[in-house]
């Protein structure tokens, strides 16, 4: 997937809702270039997401920061990713590209709480703010699954689903690709 929004960098810290910024541990907050090579390496890691270029992730996190979220430690340590765009055509609607938590600190709830934040810090930001979630996911991938379903529980959302790329469109790496299922979460 590509996308063609920028968005600025700079980074901010919603310090009033958390002492510090910390919340059991974790800060939420806005990437930054810097985290690019932390991003790739979680996500080769994962052993589940499709892994882009290391370049890529860079792009990511100068051009996309206001649209995606890492979980920061206390240490300073990107802990997990979020990566999202809005959609050029609808821009109430976050495509959530990636989610990733470092194997080292999961069983926190830090894939949910970055999206429920992310979801929030859109909403506040942006001019027309969020009302769809829309992320795709291979058949079988069950973490994701429930991540996403629970997610629009909580929300008091409802998830349709419908094949958005059949495995036959992708380009032949070897073995075939699953086919990319479209969970749409809306309205929020």
């Amino acid at each position: 997937m590509t996308a063609l929004q920028a968005a600025p960098t700079t980074q901010t810290t919603t310090t009033s809702e958390f002492p510090c910024g910390f919340r059991d541990g974790f800060r939420v907050e806005r990437p930054d270039v810097a985290d690019g090579a932390a991003l790739w390496r979680i996500a080769r890691d994962s052993r589940t997401l499709d892994l882009n270029s290391s370049y890529s992730y860079l792009l990511w996190c100068r051009d996309f920061a206001a649209t995606s979220a890492v979980a920061r430690s206390e240490d300073g340590r990107v802990a997990g990713f979020v990566t999202g765009f809005l959609r050029p055509e609808d821009p109430r609607v976050l495509l959530v590209w990636q989610v990733a938590v470092d194997e080292r600190y999961r069983g926190h709830g830090l894939a949910g709480r970055m999206l429920d934040e992310l979801v929030a810090r859109i909403d506040r930001e942006s001019e027309l703010g969020v009302d769809t979630v829309e992320t795709t996911i291979t058949p079988g991938n069950r973490a994701s699954e429930r991540l996403f379903a629970s997610f629009a529980a909580r929300h008091g959302a409802q998830v349709t689903h419908e094949v958005l790329f059949a495995g036959e469109q992708f380009p032949a790496e070897g073995e075939a690709h699953a086919p990319e299922v479209l969970h749409r979460i809306a309205p929020l």
